[in-house]
């Protein structure tokens, strides 16, 4: 497919700048692939739309306070930073802005294929250096992402995050709540985590005119034994598998094999899911509006359809539902 089949027109208005309050105060579009019905529904809703017996992945990784704004030394000029990933010798990669500003030098060791820099750092550890200096890595959509407000460290964050490393929210979680897990685990939904710190790979826009010239990077993944023991387990008696978002669903696709056996795995997944992928695992996948020309636009497409999914982004922008990280969800049945 042509990358200009995922371009939408979209009102600046539309792009959520804060979160919902409370989390769970969100809409929730529910598209069903098998009729194409949309339904307008409140994220509240979601226990009554879930079945008891399913299981229920969630993302659990910890966002960090990635984003460092800093000065170049000899011009004073600002430099921003965003730590992306730990490499060896406690050096690590980040992505600059602006890059000529950061050529080899003192801290810089390595400038990568794809932009980004190795950094080695000179006083502190690094992980010191972002519990000092380092701030919620905000999308540049988010008009403040430069200045995050107090709130967006607890909120950029979903209340099952655990493991740190993301330099993005796992958007789609934002809008659980400890309550609504309490009301979904009394529905009988059996929920469990993966883990996939979100990196470059998920939200580096597409710029090949060809969808198969694409690479998404490499991220870090974790898939415990007790995950895929109990996704086994769903598939074996014909129960449900929903993901909590496109990073999940990623995951989940990359640890099954060509039967659909999900095996515990650590590691890195580079899987780019385009129209075409056959999904073993995942039969329900909730998850945010995405940007256009975006791999998790075509990720859903892959699983939904492309008239479909182009139908719900209409019907919600007509309708006024707030879209990207702090917006409104999507649940597709």
């Amino acid at each position: 497919m042509d990358l200009a089949d995922f371009d939408y027109e979209l009102p600046g208005s539309a792009i959520a700048q804060t979160p919902a309050e409370p989390r769970e105060a969100s809409r929730l579009l529910v598209v069903d692939r098998a009729c194409g019905a949309l339904a307008d529904r409140r994220f509240t809703d979601l226990p009554a739309l879930v079945r008891p017996g399913d299981v229920l992945v969630v993302n659990d990784s910890r966002v960090i306070r990635a984003r460092v704004l800093c000065r170049e030394t000899r011009s004073s000029a600002p430099v921003e930073l965003l730590f992306v990933a730990p490499e060896t010798d406690g050096r690590w990669r980040a992505l600059v802005r602006p890059g000529r500003r950061c050529p080899v030098g003192a801290t810089i060791v390595a400038i990568e294929p794809d932009g980004s820099r190795i950094l080695e750092p000179l006083v502190e550890t690094i992980p010191a250096l972002l519990d000092a200096y380092g701030r919620p890595p905000l999308p540049p959509y988010i008009e403040r992402h430069l200045e995050p407000e107090p709130g967006d460290r607890d909120r950029y964050q979903t209340v099952f995050a655990r493991d740190p490393g993301s330099i993005a929210a796992p958007t789609a979680g934002l809008h659980f709540t400890e309550m609504l897990l309490a009301q979904l685990r009394d529905r009988g939904v059996e929920i469990h985590p993966i883990t996939l710190h979100v990196g470059p790979g998920t939200f580096r826009p597409i710029r090949a005119n060809r969808l198969e010239d694409h690479v998404v990077g490499a991220e870090r993944v974790r898939v415990p034994d007790v995950t895929a023991a109990a996704v086994n387990a769903a598939r074996a008696d014909g129960r449900r598998v929903v993901a909590v978002g496109t990073t999940t669903t990623r995951a989940l696709e990359a640890a099954a094999d060509r039967d659909g056996y999900v095996r515990a795995f650590e590691g890195t997944v580079d899987l780019y899911i385009r129209p075409g992928h056959r999904f073993r695992i995942v039969d329900a996948l909730l998850t945010n509006f995405h940007l256009p020309r975006s791999s998790l636009l075509v990720l859903a497409v892959a699983f939904a359809g492309h008239g479909l999914v182009m139908k719900a982004y209409r019907h919600a922008i007509d309708g006024g539902y707030r879209f990207y990280s702090y917006g409104d969800a999507t649940l597709f049945v």
